[in-house]
C-alpha cells in the first residue's frame, strides 16, 4: 500500500496477517492499533486507546495489504522477482537462537538497527540479526545471504552503511 491509501479507521493486514486499524495519518507515517478477535470492542475506543498504537513508516507501508489474498499475491510476486536469495531453514534457526541468547544476556536498546539489511562498500549484502556487548560497545552479528556466511561488525560501522535496496540486491545477485 502507499501512504495515500490510508485513512483513519481503515483496517488492513500486516505483520504475519494480523489485522490493524489506522488511527492517524501523518506526513510520512501512519499509526495503527492491532485488532485481536478475543478482545471486547471497547478496547479499541479512542483516542486515547487502551491498546498500544504502533507507528508504520515508509518501509512498513508497502508490506500492508487490504486483504490476505492481496498479501499472498504480493509475497509470490516478491519471491519471483526479488534478487534476494532467501534464508535457508538451518540458517534462520541459528540466527534466531543466537538472537534470543544475546537478548537474554544483555538488553540491546537499538533493535531497530537490526531491521534493515545493509550494503557494504564492495556490494555485499549484510543481514543484521543480533547484538552482543563487547567491552563498552556493541557488536552486531551478521548473516551474508549470498555467501551463506556469518560475520560481525561494530554497531557504529553498520549504522554508517546504507540500507540495501532492491537495486542493490539485484546487482549483487
Amino acid at each position: 500500500m502507499k501512504h495515500s491509501d490510508f485513512h483513519i479507521g481503515l483496517e488492513f493486514f500486516a505483520s504475519a496477517g494480523f489485522i490493524w486499524r489506522c488511527t492517524d495519518v501523518g506526513t510520512r507515517t501512519i499509526t495503527a492499533i492491532q485488532i485481536e478477535d478475543d478482545r471486547d470492542a471497547s478496547w479499541y475506543n479512542g483516542p486515547p486507546y487502551a491498546v498500544v498504537e504502533t507507528v508504520f513508516d515508509e518501509y512498513d507501508l508497502p508490506n500492508c495489504h487490504l486483504s490476505l489474498d492481496e498479501a499472498i499475491e504480493d509475497a509470490i510476486h516478491e519471491a519471483d522477482t526479488s534478487g534476494h536469495p532467501g534464508y535457508p531453514n538451518d540458517y534462520v534457526n541459528r540466527m534466531m537462537k543466537e538472537r534470543f541468547a544475546c537478548e537474554a544476556e544483555a538488553k540491546y536498546r537499538n533493535k531497530r538497527l537490526l531491521r534493515f539489511d545493509r550494503v557494504r562498500g564492495d556490494g555485499e549484502i549484510l543481514h543484521p540479526y543480533a547484538a552482543h556487548k563487547s567491552g563498552d560497545s556493541w557488536v552486531i552479528r551478521l548473516y551474508l545471504p549470498f555467501l551463506h556466511e556469518y560475520a560481525e561488525i561494530p554497531e557504529l560501522e553498520l549504522l554508517q552503511l546504507p540500507i540495501a535496496t532492491e537495486t542493490d540486491l539485484k546487482r549483487r545477485s
